[in-house]
């Protein structure tokens, strides 16, 4: 059986599937279906310092080969976390890794301190490209100088591994990707939900309360591809490849593309299996090819 493991900063990964943040909640929800040990991580829902309550409903909307959702960042808030999510997460046998989200630097550098207390996550993902929520998000994932500024306070404070999160709401998604590089960062993920939005004839309304919302599934996932392969020969760190992957050939190009690992996301909605199906693909494949690593076809094109 060909070696899956892989390395992202200081951090040793037993396989490149992670499931994807907001939509495997805190990995509880698909207990039922698949065990979370087999996975190389899971990214849990957006975290904020203060509890939020998200957007109003409706705040998901189906499309013509993907989703958009406009949850905007609903939890609890990270009292909450610590005191009755985390000692359940840090049972878990594989990499458990929390989505950072804020409003201000302030907010980032906060919830970052706090997290970096939890032993048992070794790693968080800096999410600064949430496309729903009414105000942070967007303006660190697109703007070069406050991408830059987010990223080294919080490297100042967090010592574990640090992956930053690109939105691809962007000109040029390699100046993201080297600004994370500069400032720190051991490793960035890609990609966000692209801005959409859907109407409703019958109602003439929009379908979401927000007016637009994130688009995710099969129908970013050629976006999402070029960007994870421009990323990947723009800088030295690892690029985790996210959008649209449903099984494993489609995880497959991302890593053909250059993606050291990939988060499955929406998938999971119509099939919670799909994260260990995808897996059991990458397996196969290398052992049919004949290759001993998966890191001997990463990057390969």
């Amino acid at each position: 059986m060909a070696d899956l493991r892989i390395k992202i900063g200081s951090l040793l990964f037993k396989n490149p599937v992670l499931m994807a943040s907001g939509t495997c909640g805190y990995g509880s929800e698909l207990e039922d279906f698949i065990d979370i040990a087999e996975l190389g991580g899971i990214i849990i829902k957006g975290t904020t310092l203060e509890p939020r309550e998200g957007n109003a409903y409706p705040r998901m909307a189906e499309t013509a080969s993907g989703m958009l959702n406009a949850v905007g960042l609903q939890n609890k808030g990270i009292d909450y976390f610590e005191k009755n999510i985390y000692p359940r997460l840090s049972k878990y046998d594989t990499h458990v890794i929390v989505n950072v989200n804020g409003n201000t630097v302030e907010d980032y550098i906060g919830l970052s301190r706090r997290i970096a207390s939890l032993e048992a996550i070794p790693a968080i993902e800096l999410n600064i490209s949430c496309p729903n929520v009414k105000m942070g998000g967007m303006i660190f994932g697109t703007n070069p100088g406050a991408a830059a500024e987010v990223i080294a306070a919080v490297r100042k404070v967090y010592h574990k591994t640090l992956i930053v999160k690109l939105s691809p709401n962007v000109t040029d998604i390699t100046e993201f990707a080297r600004i994370s590089e500069s400032e720190g960062a051991d490793a960035i993920s890609l990609i966000n939900t692209l801005v959409g939005m859907a109407v409703d004839t019958g109602t003439m309304k929009p379908k979401l309360s927000t007016v637009t919302g994130g688009l995710s599934g099969p129908a970013i996932k050629p976006v999402a591809l070029r960007m994870v392969w421009q990323a990947a020969k723009a800088v030295s760190i690892p690029v985790i490849g996210i959008g649209g992957i449903m099984n494993a050939t489609d995880a497959l190009e991302f890593i053909m593309a250059g993606a050291a690992a990939v988060q499955v996301g929406t998938a999971s909605f119509i099939e919670p299996r799909t994260a260990v199906n995808v897996l059991g693909g990458i397996n196969s494949f290398l052992d049919t090819r004949g290759f001993t690593s998966v890191s001997q076809i990463t990057g390969i094109i």
